[in-house]
């Protein structure tokens, strides 16, 4: 295996394709809604246009949920309002059709895909296309320990970069990108906090399902612990995510990265795909334009990414749920924007056989201010109003050009 070098996704991601979006928003003037008039969807259908590298875009046909699934040691704590080591049971339910992400995707025809990278349970409690990228059982407690050791944070990485593969070689045009986990949030919020720079209390959210106010305190102490851990090693993004990121999150950021090198765009969900986008753009600073924002989820530390990174979520309803939900709900307007781009009619040109003169266009007849004077033109007479008799050229009685002499001319008054 060759040494996993992250600076390489700075050169291999480039962003969308700047002229064709141009081509998008031209195509977008021409059609017979007035540009504007459908608010984010024009903006949508141009990045979607510039992603495909396409114009008209292309319908969105093949999207795809993938969800990232661990256990968080934190949890162990009580920061969450689920017992620490039971993302393995929400997986399940995921799996067997009864979690909110399970209907959306029912309802939208959209396949969903788990992978675990570091449940707390036994392998054979779940498929075998489920589990066969796990890198061990749960991630270390962050607050006093390393979430993996560095060999587990490299395999984590590639496994994320491995599933992008597999997905754009499998034909999927966009990705929903989510989380099943325990503990994911505060692991979350101390990425965020480390690389914006904040306080604990500034990045500590409810989480998913919302705790009390003590809860909310154990959970700020926790992230304020870790933060301390996180500093040293702000300058090595791999480094980092091994100390108080986790397997899960260590996937995704791999995951974003190399969906980006293979242009294939990605919808975020909430805080924890939010905080994993946030240290991929430290490792590639382009990478976020193949990204989108679906919505708001409250948690403060998603709003503080998200405008880091100048994302604009799409939706705010408050959905905490996680696992993709969000990222769901906004994928039926990334649809509808593509097929508006694409299907909306164009205003009819103009008939050149209407007869209707083009200002714009030359004239072959000169412009008045450009016609010689009547004096410099002898023997014409005006176009509009009684004729004049000319002015001789020279002296009485020469010649015209009909041969006929011209008539003296009238002496003026003094």
């Amino acid at each position: 295996m060759s040494a996993l070098n992250l600076d390489d996704f700075t050169d291999l991601i480039e962003r969308p394709d700047g002229g064709v979006r141009r081509d998008a928003e031209a195509r977008r003037e021409r059609q017979i809604v007035p540009p504007g008039a459908l608010g984010r969807l024009d903006e949508l259908g141009e990045w979607l246009a510039a992603a495909q590298s396409a114009v008209p875009v292309r319908p969105v046909e093949r999207p795809r949920v993938v969800l990232f699934a661990g256990d968080h040691g934190v949890a162990r704590l009580g920061v969450s309002a689920r017992p620490a080591g039971s993302a393995g049971d929400l997986v399940r339910e995921v799996l067997e059709g009864g979690r909110p992400v399970s209907v959306l995707a029912r309802r939208l025809g959209v396949p969903v895909r788990v992978v675990d990278m570091a449940l707390d349970c036994e392998p054979d409690a779940l498929p075998e296309d489920v589990v066969r990228h796990r890198v061990r059982r749960g991630s270390g407690r962050i607050d006093v320990e390393d979430a993996l050791t560095p060999e587990e944070a490299e395999a984590a990485f590639r496994a994320g970069v491995a599933v992008a593969d597999e997905e754009a070689d499998s034909g999927t045009d966009l990705v929903v990108l989510g989380d099943v986990s325990v503990g994911g949030t505060t692991a979350a919020g101390v990425l965020v906090g480390a690389l914006c720079g904040t306080d604990a209390s500034v990045v500590t959210g409810r989480g998913g399902v919302a705790i009390d106010d003590l809860a909310w305190m154990r959970k700020c102490a926790a992230i304020r612990d870790a933060l301390r851990r996180a500093r040293p090693v702000l300058g090595d993004q791999l480094r980092l995510l091994a100390t108080v990121g986790g397997a899960d999150l260590t996937a995704m950021t791999g995951f974003l990265l190399q969906a980006a090198v293979r242009k294939m765009p990605v919808v975020l969900d909430g805080v924890v795909t939010a905080s994993c986008a946030l240290v991929a753009q430290r490792i590639a600073f382009r990478a976020p334009d193949w990204w989108l924002a679906s919505h708001d989820s409250g948690e403060p530390g998603q709003a503080k990414a998200l405008d880091r990174m100048a994302l604009e979520p799409l939706l705010a309803h408050g959905v905490t749920v996680g696992e993709a939900t969000g990222g769901l709900l906004a994928l039926p307007l990334v649809q509808a924007a593509a097929a508006l781009a694409a299907e909306l009619p164009e205003h009819p040109e103009e008939s050149k056989a209407s007869g209707t003169p083009d200002a714009s266009a030359p004239s072959d007849r000169p412009a008045e201010a450009d016609r010689p004077a009547e004096a410099d033109r002898p023997g014409q007479p005006e176009t509009s109003g009684t004729p004049e008799t000319s002015q001789p050229s020279a002296a009485d009685g020469q010649p015209t050009t009909d041969g006929q002499p011209e008539p003296a001319p009238t002496p003026k008054p003094e």
